[in-house]
């Protein structure tokens, strides 16, 4: 099951949206490229099991 959120870039600040695997745990990480500046954010997700609603937080790879 997928679903989708948005966060905002590390680097440049845009908003970019990120497809959420939800079946793959409450707690994930991945890096993925900004779609505007296209530099690698390190992603961090927690997804709420009662209520699927997904908190997601960047940072910059280093």
């Amino acid at each position: 099951m997928q679903n989708t959120t948005e966060y905002s870039c590390a680097y440049c600040g845009e908003p970019n949206l990120a497809f959420v695997d939800l079946s793959a745990g409450t707690q994930q990480s991945y890096v993925e490229d900004c779609q505007v500046c296209c530099q690698p954010n390190v992603l961090f997700l927690e997804i709420n099991e009662e209520t699927f609603e997904i908190e997601i937080n960047s940072e910059p790879e280093s």
